[in-house]
């Protein structure tokens, strides 16, 4: 429920506050700061030190980061560059996107887990002087006068308190508690699937290198090259975890054996079902992100599905947007809720047009496969296009890599610190 405005000691203002410390939230932030904003920033978590769904950074998002000058310093932490997808198609190779064409400062992929990317963020973030990040804070509600947003209440180990500012911003994930408190709605657009997301340990000396995925009848496998280990993606039919669960652990690791046999030996390490975690895959929309004094961005506005690895990228683009459209309304105290509508004119097309890609793979590639009992007797049409024009493998690599209607920050507000 919205909470009241009543002061502690502990209260505080700022221009913006902004609820989750994810890539959204902290990009957004360290944007706005550079901007000259005061922002807050608040996690509600003591550490980035997750396991998170995605760990993919895309071209486009390395195209924003090489416009403010941090490419360079970021490619520097481990990682790993992809530069095509590959797969293996009820027993044949298939290269479905090929990167080193997309029109970006460097055309691959990189891997690398979502916590050095935050921290990384987070550190740029906080050299400058109106930036604050607080880590252990949870957001939970809005607080409202007349009306309007003005603040949002939070919960830490020291108590609660309540933070003021002209501009909320909740970047709090699917699961956000400021949209209901705000009595805002999202529309569930239905997802066929669910993901087992776990580890296995990689052998350097026998293993393939690829990142790609393992598609056999009635199963689909997505390994993530990281080096010493490989971050696996099982994907099955919505709601079937727990009757997977019921026929125990060593049936699971028969699966994934069976599907990719060269992971055989590495399932021994899962010892039971909490090496395994799931993910329930959600893709919903906001009908409206924004009231006065308050803005979804993200997940909370617009949840995807890991088709595609694309969620952190757009909620990227969401940051990057924001930031253009709202740094200097926020900057001038002259913030007007159309400035917030123009955010969502701004990105709920590309979020609308990228989720009916990702229903249409759901929906006419993935649940067929999954209920599938045999191999067809050829690949689809779609893969033998692939195989037999190269140069149709941009196209996936474009959607995937760069998206729809990507956006570059505005540098001309930006302050030198």
């Amino acid at each position: 429920m919205p909470g009241a405005p009543t002061d502690t000691p502990a209260d505080l203002s700022t221009e913006c506050c902004i609820a989750g410390g994810g890539p959204a939230g902290l990009v957004l932030g360290y944007l706005l700061a550079r901007a000259g904003v005061k922002v807050v920033v608040l996690e509600k978590h003591g550490d980035f030190l997750r396991d998170f769904r995605g760990d993919t950074i895309h071209p486009s998002t390395l195209t924003v980061l090489d416009d403010l000058g941090l490419l360079e310093a970021f490619l520097e932490l481990p990682h790993q560059e992809i530069s095509e997808l590959t797969g293996e198609v009820y027993g044949q190779t298939v290269t479905l996107a090929d990167f080193r064409h997309v029109p970006a400062p460097r055309p691959f992929l990189v891997l690398i887990p979502q916590w050095d990317f935050l921290d990384f963020i987070a550190e740029q973030a906080r050299r400058l002087p109106t930036f604050s990040l607080r880590m252990g804070a949870k957001a939970v509600g809005v607080v409202e006068r007349d009306g309007r947003v003005v603040g949002v209440n939070v919960e830490t180990v020291d108590g609660e308190s309540a933070i003021r500012a002209d501009l909320v911003v909740a970047a709090d994930g699917r699961h956000t508690t400021l949209r209901d408190s705000a009595g805002l709605t999202s529309e569930d657009l239905g997802a066929p699937i669910d993901v087992l997301w776990f580890r296995l340990p990689r052998d350097a000396a026998h293993d393939p290198s690829r990142t790609g995925g393992t598609i056999q009848p009635g199963a689909m496998l997505v390994t993530l090259n990281r080096d010493s280990y490989w971050q696996c993606a099982y994907v099955i039919p919505k709601g079937s975890a727990e009757a997977l669960q019921t026929k125990g652990i060593a049936a699971f690791r028969q699966r994934v054996a069976t599907v990719a046999p060269f992971l055989a030996p590495a399932t021994a390490t899962l010892a039971g079902w909490d090496d395994v975690k799931l993910l329930s895959v959600q893709i919903s929309r906001m009908p409206r992100w924004y009231r006065d004094g308050l803005l979804c961005i993200g997940d909370a506005a617009h949840a995807m599905s890991p088709v595609g690895g694309v969620g952190i990228n757009l909620a990227i683009q969401d940051a990057v947007a924001a930031s253009n459209l709202l740094a200097t309304p926020l900057r001038e105290k002259c913030l007007a809720t159309s400035d917030l509508a123009a955010v969502q004119r701004r990105r709920e097309w590309p979020a609308r047009v990228t989720q009916r890609m990702q229903i249409a793979v759901q929906n006419e590639v993935l649940a067929p496969v999954l209920a599938g009992a045999q191999a067809p007797a050829h690949l689809p049409f779609p893969l033998k296009l692939l195989q037999r024009l190269p140069r149709l493998r941009r196209i996936p690599a474009r959607l995937i890599g760069i998206g729809v209607r990507p956006g570059s920050f505005r540098s001309c507000w930006m302050r030198d610190w």
